[in-house]
């Protein structure tokens, strides 16, 4: 599909907070996907799609079936860390971020591949059908009306998206590819909810509702009916804006790892989750790596509380089971409240922590 034919990311109007989230995880797609919950025709479907269009092109290894980035070869394939090993030249090439849509119907096969097995017994020959998760690598997999997949398939998708590889095993043969995506679900809370385990697994959550103010709906209104006019003309409009919010993210793509954060930052998060009675402790993970990619965003190579109040707000309200929090929704004014409170608390020095080396303690003196 031509990216003329998208409706341009930028020219969306309102929803800023699920406009937000978007970013953040094509800043660092390891922060996990975003949920986003809402009422039909509210540029759910509409987000996606335009943040995968505006995303710059991305260098692969031009005969790899599954994307690979030639600058980490960490992330290979087997196919590629076969060929490396033999001394084979990897030739390049640069391609569009891809945007796959996910069908309801979709079943674990067609997610994660297939190993013929026949193929392996009979000639020894190894032979792998890519799924789902290799055409997304590197890209944007979104799932519409995520809570009506099968729960297993969900989990199967989750699980990719956390770990960044895909791991196939049958019968004592193994292929494996990397499987780096930013994970996109919609569902319309009115046709049935997501397990709370399920719920969990998504790193961010938003709630979108149609814009009530007449202003915006006038703008919406003015804006669908010239890109159904004139597409291109559409586009090329927007493009400035799109071309811009394109390489602000590839350059937060480039420092986000070296965004520094203190014990104090960690402090403040582990204090807010616990006094909010999040469960286990991914809602921290989470916070952090948001936190992080939204300073990364913003130019800036350390993380403040602003960061982690927006990480929060974005984090939190499909955790929560109960608390002064209303419909899913975080009350920012008592988010800064309860940070204000928990950083008058803290007693120790702000102990720089090195992104490298996560296993830094944090000094005993720091806490109460």
């Amino acid at each position: 599909m031509e990216r003329t034919a998208i409706y341009p990311f930028t020219a969306i109007v309102g929803q800023e907070r699920m406009k937000r989230a978007l970013i953040l995880n094509a800043v660092n797609p390891r922060i996990g996907g975003v949920l986003i919950r809402g009422e039909r025709g509210t540029a759910k479907s509409t987000a996606a799609r335009a943040l995968a269009a505006l995303l710059p092109e991305e260098t692969v290894v031009a005969t790899c079936r599954f994307g690979c980035d030639p600058h980490h070869p960490e992330h290979f394939c087997d196919e590629c860390r076969e060929r490396a090993s033999r001394g084979e030249e990897l030739p390049v090439a640069l391609r569009r971020t891809p945007f796959v849509d996910l069908p309801v119907s979709a079943t674990e096969d067609r997610v994660v591949g297939t190993l013929d097995i026949e193929k392996a017994i009979q000639r020894g020959e190894r032979h792998f059908e890519p799924g789902v998760l290799a055409a997304a690598n590197r890209g944007v997999l979104y799932v519409d009306e995520v809570n009506l997949l099968d729960d297993h398939v969900v989990d199967l998708l989750l699980d990719s998206a956390a770990m960044g590889v895909n791991v196939v095993e049958r019968e004592g043969i193994s292929f494996q590819h990397p499987a780096r995506f930013i994970l996109v679900g919609t569902m319309n809370p009115e046709e049935g909810d997501l397990r709370p385990q399920l719920l969990d697994r998504f790193a961010l959550s938003v709630e979108v509702r149609g814009l009530e103010e007449p202003r915006q709906r006038m703008m919406i209104l003015q804006r669908h009916i010239a890109f159904e006019e004139d597409p291109v003309a559409f586009h090329n409009q927007w493009l400035p804006q799109e071309q811009e919010l394109g390489e602000r993210i590839t350059r937060a793509r480039q420092i986000v790892d070296r965004v520094t954060y203190t014990s104090r930052d960690l402090f403040t998060i582990a204090n807010l989750t616990g006094a909010l009675k999040i469960d286990g402790h991914r809602a921290d993970l989470v916070i952090l790596k948001t936190a992080r990619a939204h300073a990364a965003f913003e130019g800036r190579a350390a993380i403040t509380e602003r960061d982690i109040l927006l990480a929060a707000e974005l984090a939190i309200p499909h955790r929560l089971k109960r608390g002064p929090f209303q419909d899913a929704q975080v009350n920012m004014a008592e988010l800064e409240e309860r940070v204000e409170q928990i950083s008058s608390e803290w007693q120790g020095d702000e102990v720089p922590i090195d992104p490298m080396e996560e296993t830094t303690p944090v000094k005993k003196k720091a806490m109460r």
